[in-house]
Parts: C-alpha cells; sequence; structure tokens
C-alpha cells in the first residue's frame, strides 16, 4: 500500500481547485516557563498557557467538489469527520460532495495541531463556523455581482446559492472563480447560522469520514505505510530507565536472514523530553527478522540510577510520604486544626492508590522515515505533528523546514502518540542508512516496557463530621511524582495543571479545605495519559465521599449533591485553581448547576434507589474535567465465590454544544470500557529498574466477558450558548470512583487500591 497522498497548498490551488478560502485567526499566546516546552514537545498545557492559532483551508473546483483540510489527526475522536462537518454545514455545503484531505505537519500555517487535552472541539468550533461562514458569504456576493442584485436577496442553500425574488440558482462550481475575487469578510460581518438551521451539526447523521475504509480494510494506518525500497528495524532499548549501552556483540545477529545491518544508536543526558533512549537498532529486509537479529544480539548495559526501583517498595514510600504534611496548593480555613480538635465529631479517614499504568494502544507506535536530497519525510500516527517535526530535525540535524511530517490514521493514541521518541528513532536509523526508507516497528513488549507511563500515586484523605454528618474539614494528602520531570531534571511535587484536575478545585461545601502535595522523585518516564491526574484524583474523591456518606448514614447521590450546593458558577481561581484546563475562568466558570444536572440524570436513568437482587449494587461518582461534566452509575453483580459482572453502566455527559453526537456516545462508551479495564487489571510494577509486564498476559486489558453488558449514555445540555467542552477524556475518571462504591454497595468490602484483581475473591 502506498502512503497517502498528502496535497500541497499549491496543489490546493491548481485549476482542479479555482477556489481556495485561506483563513488566519490570531489567538493568545501565554508566555511562562514551561510554555515553550509544552508547545514544542506536545504537552498538555503545561502550566503557562496554550498557543491556539487556527489555519483552515477550503477549496472549491469547478465541479463542485468541496476540498476540506483536516489539520488533526484522526485516532476515533471523529475529529476528521466532525471539523470539516462544522465547516460544510455553515458552508452550506453537500456532505456528499464534500472531500476531506488529511493536513501534514505545519503549525504556521494551521495553528496547534496537538491532538490531546480534549481540545479540538474545544477551540476550533468557532474558527472552523467562520471559515464555513466565510466561504458562504463569499460565494452569495459573486452570485450577487453576477446577477447585478443587492447581496441581501440572494441566499445560499445546500450546494446552490439561490436569487430569493426570482428563484434563479447557481451551483457552487459555477461560482468557484468569481469567489475568489471578493474580498474574505471581516469577522463582524459574518453572519453565523442560528444553531436551529444547522444541517449537519448536532444531527448525528453524517457518518464518519474513514468508516467505510476501515471496515473494509483500506485504511492507511502507520503499520500500513509501503515505500519503494523500504527497509524494516526494530531496537533493543536500555531495560532500565537512564541506563547506557556498555557494550554490543552484533556477530550472531547478522548471521540471521534478512539482517541488513546493526546501528547503535545513542542516549541522551536531561530531563527525558521526548528523545529516543538510545540502544542498539537492528535493520533488516522484513520485520521477522529484524526480530529475530535482536534476540541473537549480545548486550550488556549500565542500568544506571534507576537500578534499585522498586514499585512496591516505592508505594510504601509515597504512603510515608502521604502522611506527613507537604506543600500546601489550596488552604481554605484551617482543615489540619480542625481534623485534630475534631472534639465529639467524627474522623474519617482512608487512603488510595492508583499504580502506574500503560496506554497499550492498539497499533503500537510506530514511524516510516526516509532522505532525499538532505530533506527527511516522514509517515506517522501522531497526535502531535509539530512536536514531532521538530524533535526530528533536532536529532538529525536538519532545519524544521526541511522536515515533513505526514499524518496517517491511529490506532489508538491515549496521550502516548503524542510523544515522538519513536519517530525521532525512525529517522535516525533512516539517516544511518544513508537514507534508505525505514519502517521503524516497536513490538508489543516494546510499548509496555518502554512506555511514558501514567504516573503512580497515593492519595491520603481525612475529615471530620458533624452531629448531621456533615464534614466540617477535609484534608487531602497526595504523592505521586510529577510529569514536570520529563520537562525538568528532578523535578518533584504536583504541578499546578496536575492539582487541578479534581483535587484543589472541588466546590463542596466544607468550611475548610486543605490540598497538600509530596515532593517524590520520579524513576521512570511520566506520560501524558488520557485524563492525566484525573484518574487518581477522582478515583480517592469521590471514593472517599462515598465513605463519609455511608458514615453518616446518607445516601451517596444525596450526599454528593448536598457537598456540591445550589447552582452556582464559580470563578476557579478562587479554589485555588489557576488553570483551568487553560482557559478564561469568565468563559468557562465552574458551573455547579451542570454539575447536580449530570448527577441527577445519571441516577434517573440508572432507577437510582431501585430495589436490587443479593449481591447487586450501585456506585455513582462525577468529575469535572476538560472542561466538561460527567456523572456514572455503575451496577455491579458480585457472586458467592467473589467474582464481578457488570449489568449495566449509566453516564450523563454536558459537554456543551453536541456537535456529533454518534461521536460523542462512541468516545464515553470507549472511556467507560477504558476506565473498568484499568480498575480491574491495569497496573504496570517495576523490579531491579525493570517493567515486569511485557504482553496482554500480564498487562491485561479488559475482556469482553467482563465489560459492562450494557452502556447507556445520556448526553445532557448541549446549549450552544455555553462554549464547548472535552469529550475524548472527560469520561474516564469518574468509572473506578463508581464502580468502587458499586462493589461496596454490593458486599460492603471497600477497595482503595486498584487494580481491583481478585481482592473479591480473597475475601
Amino acid at each position: 500500500m502506498q502512503p497517502l497522498e498528502q496535497p500541497a497548498r499549491r496543489r490546493l490551488l491548481q485549476a482542479g481547485a479555482a477556489f481556495a478560502l485561506s483563513v488566519q485567526f490570531g489567538g493568545l499566546i501565554a508566555k511562562a516557563d514551561a510554555a515553550e516546552a509544552a508547545k514544542k514537545y506536545g504537552a498538555l498545557s503545561m502550566p503557562g498557557g496554550v498557543v491556539d492559532n487556527p489555519l483552515v483551508f477550503v477549496s472549491l473546483a469547478k465541479d463542485g467538489t468541496v476540498t476540506i483540510l483536516a489539520h488533526r489527526a484522526e485516532m476515533g475522536t471523529g475529529v476528521r469527520t466532525s471539523l470539516p462537518m462544522v465547516v460544510a454545514d455553515e458552508m452550506e455545503a453537500d456532505w456528499a460532495r464534500v472531500k476531506i484531505v488529511q493536513a501534514d505537519a505545519n503549525e504556521a500555517r494551521y495553528g496547534s495541531q496537538n491532538v490531546d487535552g480534549s481540545r479540538s472541539m474545544r477551540h476550533f468550533l468557532a474558527p472552523m463556523r467562520r471559515v464555513g461562514a466565510s466561504a458562504r458569504q463569499m460565494l452569495e456576493a459573486a452570485a450577487a455581482e453576477q446577477w447585478k442584485v443587492p447581496v441581501a436577496e440572494v441566499q445560499a442553500r445546500h450546494h446552490e446559492v439561490i436569487h430569493t425574488p426570482t428563484g434563479r440558482r447557481l451551483g457552487y462550481g459555477e461560482l468557484a472563480e468569481a469567489a475568489t475575487r471578493q474580498p474574505v469578510p471581516a469577522h463582524d460581518q459574518l453572519r453565523l447560522k442560528k444553531p436551529e438551521a444547522f444541517r449537519y451539526i448536532g444531527k448525528g447523521k453524517v457518518v464518519p469520514t474513514d468508516s467505510r475504509d476501515i471496515a473494509q480494510g483500506k485504511a492507511v494506518y502507520g503499520i500500513d505505510v509501503r515505500l519503494p525500497g523500504m527497509v524494516y528495524a526494530v531496537i533493543a532499548r536500555p531495560p532500565v530507565y537512564g541506563g547506557k549501552l556498555r557494550k554490543v556483540d552484533s556477530a550472531d545477529a547478522l548471521k540471521v536472514p534478512g539482517v541488513l545491518r546493526v546501528v547503535e544508536l545513542k542516549g541522551y543526558d536531561g530531563p527525558p523530553l521526548f528523545n529516543p533512549v538510545g540502544g542498539v537498532a537492528v535493520v533488516a529486509t522484513n520485520t521477522w527478522a529484524a526480530m529475530q537479529g535482536r534476540a541473537a544480539l549480545k548486550l550488556e548495559w549500565d542500568d544506571g540510577a534507576n537500578s534499585s526501583y522498586d514499585s512496591a517498595a516505592f508505594r510504601r514510600a509515597l504512603e510515608a510520604a502521604a502522611r506527613q504534611p507537604g506543600k500546601a496548593l489550596r488552604n481554605d480555613g484551617d482543615a489540619v486544626a480542625a481534623i485534630s480538635a475534631g472534639s465529639g465529631q467524627r474522623k474519617v479517614s482512608a487512603e488510595y492508590y492508583v499504580p502506574h499504568l500503560a496506554h497499550a494502544s492498539m497499533e503500537t507506535p510506530v514511524a516510516t522515515a526516509r532522505f532525499v536530497d538532505g530533506k527527511c519525510e516522514i509517515w506517522a500516527p501522531s497526535q502531535a505533528p509539530q512536536g514531532a517535526l521538530e524533535s526530528v530535525a533536532k536529532h538529525v540535524g536538519l532545519d524544521p523546514k526541511d522536515v515533513t511530517v505526514h499524518l496517517t490514521l491511529l490506532g489508538g493514541g491515549f496521550g502516548r502518540k503524542s510523544m515522538a521518541d519513536f519517530i525521532s528513532e525512525a529517522a535516525l536509523v533512516s539517516k544511518a542508512m544513508g537514507g534508505t526508507p525505514v519502517k521503524l516497528q516497536w513490538t508489543r513488549d516494546d510499548d509496555i516496557r518502554h512506555d511514558y507511563y501514567h504516573t503512580v500515586s497515593v492519595e491520603h484523605m481525612e475529615s471530620v463530621l458533624d452531629a448531621g454528618g456533615k464534614p466540617t474539614a477535609w484534608l487531602h494528602r497526595s504523592a505521586a511524582p510529577t510529569i514536570g520531570s520529563t520537562f525538568k531534571v528532578g523535578a518533584q511535587g504536583k504541578a499546578d495543571f496536575e492539582a487541578a484536575m479534581t483535587a484543589i478545585n472541588i466546590p463542596y461545601q466544607i468550611a475548610s479545605i486543605r490540598l497538600e502535595s509530596a515532593d517524590v522523585p520520579a524513576h521512570t518516564r511520566i506520560g501524558w495519559f488520557r485524563s492525566v491526574s484525573n484518574i487518581p484524583h477522582a478515583f480517592a474523591v469521590q471514593s472517599f465521599v462515598a465513605e463519609l456518606a455511608h458514615q453518616a448514614g446518607r445516601d451517596p447521590k444525596d450526599y454528593l449533591l448536598d457537598l456540591i450546593g445550589p447552582p452556582r458558577k464559580i470563578d476557579p481561581a478562587t479554589l485555588s485553581d489557576k488553570w483551568n484546563y487553560s482557559e478564561s475562568p469568565d468563559v468557562y466558570p465552574l458551573d455547579t448547576g451542570r454539575m447536580r444536572r449530570v448527577i441527577e440524570e445519571a441516577a434517573r436513568r440508572a432507577g437510582w434507589g431501585r430495589k436490587l437482587p443479593k449481591g447487586h449494587g450501585l456506585g455513582i461518582a462525577m468529575a469535572y474535567s476538560f472542561v466538561t461534566y460527567v456523572a456514572t452509575v455503575v451496577e455491579v453483580a458480585v457472586d458467592a465465590k467473589g467474582q464481578i459482572t457488570i449489568p449495566r453502566v449509566d453516564m450523563a455527559i454536558d459537554c456543551g454544544p453536541q456537535v456529533n453526537p454518534e461521536r460523542i456516545r462512541s468516545q464515553v462508551e470507549g472511556g467507560c470500557v477504558m476506565g473498568i479495564g484499568l480498575a480491574m487489571l491495569g497496573e504496570i510494577s517495576f523490579q531491579g529498574g525493570r517493567v515486569q509486564q511485557s504482553n496482554f498476559h500480564d498487562f491485561e486489558i479488559l475482556r469482553s466477558q467482563m465489560a459492562p453488558r450494557a452502556i447507556h449514555t445520556w448526553l445532557v445540555g448541549g446549549d450552544f450558548d455555553v462554549p464547548p467542552g472535552g469529550v475524548g477524556e472527560p469520561p474516564v475518571p469518574p468509572v473506578a470512583p463508581a464502580l468502587c462504591n458499586a462493589i461496596f454497595a454490593a458486599t460492603g468490602q471497600r477497595i482503595r487500591s486498584l487494580p481491583i484483581r481478585d481482592q473479591l475473591t480473597q475475601a
């Protein structure tokens, strides 16, 4: 299969595409210490803000075909359908006559292309609407000029422009050339559609762009790229993070039929960033020969400073750190004094543990590189193509303008493919091979053992309840290696954005609230992971709320609603959250009315309070993440042997405007399955600095027999008067606490340590 053809702008503007519209919208660039690193390496809004500068292209051919460039990569979220669909709707284009083409990496031209942080619709709904509206108005102006009538008398409708008084019509193709002579409307002259006039937005009727090719096996993922004369490579990497190669004997590897060459790759000092870790590459005529050659290498490693990393011992260190005072990140009142005094009040404490987690996306990391005339071309499934481009340029010594990154479909990402180490590896091996096209393939074992892992954490919670069962103080001490260690050597303690993920920003009506962060080191690479720190924080916070409700003798759902209090809009900064997912608190206040509504909707749909059979239980949890509100109710059934089944899950989501409801539901369902899999099975452990898991037999993912029998997604809100929120990440955080709360309702046993695995069967 040949790589995807990537049309450059000049080709879009050739005779077959007579009308081309280019609109650039200025964005806010906020600067801080880590902002440049965040931009350069595809980071999820490191402290200091986010870059947002969309540049969108639309072209119209004389036959009426509309070509829309999708500037963000597709990994199952539907972004390659949803954003072009917005343009088509505002443009009044016939979707059947729309062609979507994937853009190459070019942040200067298209704006941010990082598909992480659940920002695609959040940051590009409005610009895409403006692009479509601009195209529509230019077509209307061209028709009015041709008919010599006032533009107010013409209207674009479903791929035609109509003269309303006379009924005369011109097709879009007929107007393509004339429209290029019309000025792009100023922002204050744009006429955006009213939501009731939408043809595609919010209707759920558009078939995902890639679905037919995927179903027929024609879709091109990173692993599918083929180039003439291509060779294949795998890499033996240091088994301990930070390790270095001492010695390699490649004689036996070179005897393997098909093996062409063995290439040593240097490691890099300093912070991990998204650099390759070094090692030894085996290049062969096929992947199997490369893997067999790698197995024949005789390698000697210097394991370095992390050779003693043991995750069981580190858990004990985290527990000790979480039980001691740490750096205060939020301090309302005096929670420590209130809990210490606590005279006549019930004291409640609990500790929650979440281990390291691997991304384990279906398609393992893979990239293809080649050099021609001193320039490098890359084909890769990247979530952060600009970061990949700049990383490759740095590692192979080229000017970024001499590197081209073509985006393929992603077979899953979850944050892993925003980190470009595997892409730079492919470029380095191709350069060592004199520019020969090289596909660098990671095996599943490589993927599990050399990941950027989700951080391990211990969350220590304390509270006191008054006579009525209401908490008067709340203390949360968190101990976890920070993702900041990826960007700065020795970084410890939570970054602002980590603390602002379901920790400092709880809007509970409690007199004294304090969040503390412990300084603990990182002994492995920590990376972006679907919903990031919301996972451990929501697990602890929502489990603890349910524990408080039980101590108070209250219904967990009613207790949670009472803690949240009445509907109100809160400036997150008043909760010590200065980050707020990089959004303005004026535009995105924390809205407890929306928070309450998803809780009430999920509970109502699940039949909260209904009589259940013996061994069944309902659990509820909610999370505000990526400026979206999600509540989850899980029903579990636990048999006499402690085996868990999940008859039903109900999830209510309020993400603001619902542009593509079908994709929202699919992402919520996927988030539910992923959340349950992580809670039930997910764990990466270390001994002697080495990852103990290697494949799906010991890093298990959810099997069909363990999956919920039914997942019901309830879309709440949908108001276009509020700004859009994220969808890809918010469904995950409330799943684990809802599941564990349901297990307690069914069995009376608390689960505070993940994964659940066989904790019930051993009870």
